[in-house]
């Protein structure tokens, strides 16, 4: 149990050389006033000098903190933020906050934005930038519970320093990487878009989970959650760290669970029939109006979820390979899956080239060093067409999934939701033997 609501430190840019922002109502800096209006901080020998909108310098620190008068009525805008950091939805963005803003140098050559705020407001601001708040509601208050344990886990870990880290590959979606705040605000932990998209619907479902997490036994749960499990979760020790816990076992993503589960990665010819097939899931939907409604728009600009294929040309997949993963094995003669978790995914992947062989393992490094951006997932079978020699012209992956597939499969627990399923339900159904129990 917790004596009160948490307030935690969200980094929202790092190493920034300038930012241009906007002050929404009254802010004290270092025991003064700064008013409402735009503002412009750059980085100098050290220091982060504050000018307004005219270009005239206001102040010049190594820290600048700037309170609002009035938390509840005070917004910070910051201008050409970057989300979807190094994947293919990658923009900028003006994104609106609530609470402190402190602009840091810690040591660096450039300039690191955190915001300090209560759990629950950011939690607010979470819900509705991982997902739409045009959701069913159901489906917001099951993501309410997710996000919220999640953070809680992660700082808990961190404080306890209770789990190793996990290689530097594959350092996704822990709060652990980051040293000068709890969390950053972009995929790497879990999306704090602002304030912007926040409607009625998020905030009632906030404060009907307040305080609410999954526990299992005796701990709150990690609780992970991906875009598309594909139609089965995932192990967590297919990619991040070598352990596992029973509340993240594999799930098949419909209605009867785990009955009758047969993984497919029993075989390779087993993951192929489930990778070319579209097996009932929950996830496996084909109505782009409910897509819709439960994406962000620049989610929905992706066609595919579920299943999806990729074309490599031989050159380009070198050149991938040294850029990405610096392998260079010549020419690419094969991509061999050594080992796959019960999704399909491969956390296990040998090149074999005309110079040398890799291996390359978990998951999100394979995602890395197969794609400029990141590949859907890592549950891909490998067709080649072209081969002179031995060596294929091109490479064709056909796929299952978007993300790692831990936990909750987002796509499938909103179609769940429109199903009629509660949020209990929907939380236990990805995360069996959890329990919800209010903190605080």
């Amino acid at each position: 149990m917790l004596d009160c609501e948490p307030v935690i430190a969200v980094g929202l840019i790092e190493g920034a050389g300038q930012i241009d922002f906007e002050l929404q109502g009254v802010y004290s800096l270092g025991g003064r006033v700064v008013r409402a209006g735009c503002y412009r901080s750059f980085f100098d020998r050290g220091c982060i000098v504050l000018s307004d909108a005219q270009g005239r310098e206001l102040e010049r620190s190594a820290r600048l903190q700037y309170v609002p008068a009035a938390a509840s009525e005070n917004f910070f805008t910051l201008h050409n933020a970057v989300i979807g950091r190094d994947f293919h939805w990658e923009r900028l963005q003006s994104q609106r906050f609530r609470g402190e803003i402190a602009f840091d140098t810690f040591g660096t050559s450039g300039i690191t934005v955190v915001n300090r705020i209560g759990l629950e407001a950011y939690l607010e601001a979470v819900i509705c930038s991982e997902m739409s708040p045009e959701s069913d509601p159901e489906f917001l208050k099951a993501h309410c519970v997710i996000s919220r344990s999640w953070l809680l886990a992660q700082l808990e870990l961190k404080r306890a320093a209770r789990m190793p880290a996990a290689p530097a590959d594959a350092a996704f979606t822990d709060a652990a990487a980051h040293k000068n705040f709890d969390v950053c605000n972009d995929d790497h932990c879990q999306r704090y878009h602002g304030m912007s998209r926040v409607n009625g619907a998020a905030q009632q479902a906030l404060a009907e989970t307040r305080g609410k997490v999954l526990v299992f036994d005796g701990k709150i749960c990690d609780t992970r959650f991906s875009k598309c499990c594909g139609g089965i979760s995932e192990r967590f020790s297919a990619c991040w760290q070598d352990v596992d816990f029973d509340y993240l076992s594999p799930v098949a993503d419909c209605a009867h669970g785990s009955a009758g589960f047969k993984p497919p990665a029993s075989s390779e010819a087993e993951a192929r029939k489930f990778i070319l097939a579209s097996p009932p899931a929950f996830c496996n939907v084909t109505d782009r109006t409910l897509l819709a409604r439960v994406l962000p728009d620049f989610d929905c600009e992706t066609q595919q979820f579920f299943r999806w294929s990729v074309s490599l040309a031989q050159d380009e997949l070198q050149g991938l390979l040294k850029q990405k993963a610096g392998i260079d094995c010549g020419a690419i003669m094969s991509l061999m899956p050594l080992a796959r978790g019960d999704s399909g995914r491969i956390y296990k992947l040998k090149i074999i080239g005309t110079k040398a062989e890799k291996v390359i393992a978990k998951e999100l490094a394979i995602r890395r060093a197969l794609s400029p951006t990141h590949l859907y997932s890592s549950a891909f079978i490998v067709e080649t067409s072209g081969a002179k020699d031995g060596i294929p012209a091109s490479f064709t992956l056909h796929g299952a999934g978007w993300g790692h597939g831990v936990g909750l499969c987002q796509i499938g627990a909103a179609a769940m939701a429109a199903q009629g399923y509660r949020y209990d339900a929907i939380l236990a159904h990805y995360f069996r033997g959890a329990a919800l129990h209010a903190i605080y």
